[in-house]
């Protein structure tokens, strides 16, 4: 960072943090976050300002000899990040057993980073940033959407019949490529039953409908008494 700025570096450090804040928030706002280009533009210029500002108060910085206050300029920019850090909590918001927002919370974090890039005169450091960020969001995307996903769920089966084992349940879902987190079995001699609950992870893209063909197949198991299925939403962006 150099010691002393004028207004032709001041005025080239804005207009590229525009420029990264409307390359980073039109992912948001083309997908319907609600921190979308203005938000993210707005944190990253926020940033960049107050960079700008503690480049301007450098020659102020540290402690005057006639006074006991010491000027420290980088509690600027760390107030900066925490502020979004509060945004950013804002941004994301728990709907039953799903998370919203937590890109978007992200996104602002990077775009405030990017911001104090730009604005403390790393030109090549926030623009390349802002590069790899955008990719993220955008290219990223597509890959994602071609991995193989997992989804949590809980299998509860009741059955009465003996020879039905836990092992058996075991074998028959990982068939079905199923992840077993945990099996637990319960014994009711007196009722002659005996309830077998999975918890699992799924490939859910299997099944666009969201329900497990191995379902049907376990709900022709001979003495079955009861069978239920609960899933645990994903985590949205």
């Amino acid at each position: 960072m150099p010691p002393e700025i004028h207004w032709p570096a001041i005025a080239l450090r804005l207009v590229l943090t525009v420029v990264a804040g409307v390359v980073l928030g039109m992912d948001r706002s083309r997908h319907g976050h609600p921190a979308g280009l203005r938000t993210t533009l707005l944190v990253t210029l926020a940033a960049s300002i107050a960079m700008i500002q503690m480049n301007l108060l450098i020659p102020t910085n540290g402690k005057p000899p006639n006074s006991y206050a010491v000027m420290d300029l980088m509690r600027l920019p760390l107030g900066i990040l925490t502020g979004v850090g509060f945004i950013g909590a804002g941004a994301i918001v728990r709907k039953d057993d799903m998370v919203l927002g937590v890109t978007t919370a992200a996104t602002l974090w990077f775009s405030t980073v990017v911001g104090l890039c730009l604005g403390g005169g790393q030109l090549i450091l926030g623009s390349v940033s802002t590069v790899l960020g955008y990719l993220a969001l955008t290219a990223m995307r597509w890959f994602e959407s071609r991995l193989e996903k997992y989804q949590p769920a809980t299998l509860t089966v009741i059955t009465a019949d003996p020879a039905f084992t836990p092992e058996q349940l075991r074998t028959r879902l990982k068939a079905a490529h199923f992840h077993i987190r945990s099996i637990s079995v319960v014994q009711a001699p007196a009722e002659q039953r005996q309830r077998i609950r999975c918890e699992v992870r799924w490939p859910a893209d299997e099944n666009p409908t969201g329900v497990p063909a191995i379902l049907h197949e376990l709900e022709r198991t001979p003495g079955l008494v009861h069978l239920s299925w609960q899933t645990v939403a994903a985590s949205s962006h």
